[in-house]
Parts: C-alpha cells; sequence; structure tokens
C-alpha cells in the first residue's frame, strides 16, 4: 500500500535553475528546519560541457537566519556526504543528493565551480519531511 507523501513533504527553491558560465559559487536560499526533522538536498544537473569542469558542494549551519557565523556541516550530521554530492563535467544529467541531521535551524547549500568556462545547467530543491504538523500547504 502506498502511503500519502505529498501532504508530510515541504519542497523549496534551493537554487534556481541556472546556467553557470564560470567559477561563481552558487550559493542556496537558506532553508528553515523549525517544524522538521529531515531535510535532504537534491542537486540537479543539465549539460555539464566543460572538459576539467569540476563542482564542489558543501552544507553550511547557523543559529541565525543572516548566517553571519555559518560553519562547515560536520560530517557525522550529514546523510551522505559531500564529496558524494559533488560532481563534475561527465555527470550530465543527473540527480545528487545529501542529507542534514545537524541541530541548527538554518542549513544552506553552496556548489562552487572551478575550471569551468562553458554554461552548465544546475538546480537544487530542498526537500523537508516528517513534519510537526501536517498537511503542509504547499
Amino acid at each position: 500500500m502506498l502511503r500519502d507523501s505529498s501532504n508530510n513533504t515541504k519542497v523549496s527553491r534551493a537554487i534556481s535553475p541556472v546556467s553557470e558560465a564560470g567559477n561563481t559559487p552558487l550559493v542556496s536560499q537558506v532553508i528553515d528546519t523549525k517544524g522538521y526533522d529531515s531535510l535532504m538536498f537534491a542537486i540537479l544537473t543539465g549539460s555539464l560541457g566543460d572538459a576539467g569542469a569540476e563542482f564542489t558542494t558543501l552544507v553550511e549551519h547557523d543559529d541565525d537566519v543572516a548566517m553571519g557565523t555559518a560553519a562547515a556541516v560536520d560530517d557525522a550530521e550529514l546523510n551522505g556526504t559531500e564529496a558524494g554530492a559533488s560532481f563534475d563535467q561527465a555527470d550530465d544529467n543527473l540527480v545528487f543528493k545529501i542529507g542534514y541531521v545537524g541541530s541548527k535551524r538554518y542549513v544552506r547549500l553552496t556548489i562552487t565551480p572551478a575550471n569551468n568556462a562553458t554554461a552548465a545547467l544546475i538546480a537544487a530543491v530542498a526537500i523537508q519531511t516528517k513534519a510537526h504538523i501536517s498537511p503542509i500547504a504547499q
């Protein structure tokens, strides 16, 4: 039997679909974890045509929405690894994921390109589940 997940899941824009033709870091919206016990980022790639391009994923957290004292999330507070959610030019049209299980309220994702001169198509969404109150209005 299938269970309803749409009424218990919040999906938010983290990084809007972008065509990045350079090495500018792509920084997500700040995700507020209040009211949820689970957060996962899904990173979507399109064409990543530049040979030698690499894209490094970083997850940061803070207790302040301004992320003024943001710190890299310790590996023990992640489901998966940042290395596993990073990718290179050969990873066209794939989805990568990384989960957050830390205790800070605010979380953001950064994808930093290197050796990237050709348009790379990238987006990310934040998926929050285990809501304290449901159904979730979206």
